[in-house]
């Protein structure tokens, strides 16, 4: 109770800011990332949905019920255009979400609350055990873009990876 009344407290005092998007149906909700996306500094670092017809080259991702991304780490260059190409060889459902440190862990909560949440996009694909999907992603700047599995539970067990973007 004393948690609750001091979370309470701290939200009437403005000191936990509040999303709209947490405050919607879960339909709406599920385009948080993309649309936070738009109030970072860093969501230009994060890229944008790649052209399908000029993919650079094709990444294998596969996610697994160790709560990990094989490779964990992937290195590709500043304008390159990815495919991903992500398998859940896991038997529960896993997804793999691209976005900020900041966006990911603020939708990994929002699904722990909302957990049969449906999600459709460019920038995430959720998978059902033994299937295959696919994003294309373009890295316009160099630095790191997070990755994560978003589903409850799956991001806290460190179910999260990242891309370096190199010039």
């Amino acid at each position: 109770m004393k948690k609750l009344n001091g979370a309470i407290l701290a939200l009437m005092a403005g000191l936990i800011p509040v999303s709209n998007s947490l405050a919607q149906d879960q339909p709406e909700h599920s385009h948080a990332v993309h649309q936070h996306e738009g109030h970072h500094d860093s969501s230009q670092l994060v890229g944008k949905p790649g052209d399908p017809r000029k993919i650079s080259r094709s990444v294998n991702v596969d996610m697994n019920d160790s709560m990990r991304f094989a490779p964990g780490s992937i290195a590709v260059k500043a304008g390159e255009v990815i495919r991903f190409v992500v398998k859940n060889s896991g038997k529960v459902k896993h997804e793999m979400v691209i976005g900020t440190a900041a966006e990911l862990k603020e939708h990994a909560q929002a699904m722990a609350k909302f957990p049969n949440m449906e999600h459709d996009e460019p920038n995430q694909v959720t998978l059902e055990p033994g299937k295959t999907g696919s994003i294309v992603w373009q890295f316009d700047k160099a630095g790191k873009v997070d990755f994560a599995c978003l589903q409850p539970g799956h991001f806290e067990a460190g179910m999260k990876g990242q891309v370096v973007v190199s010039h």
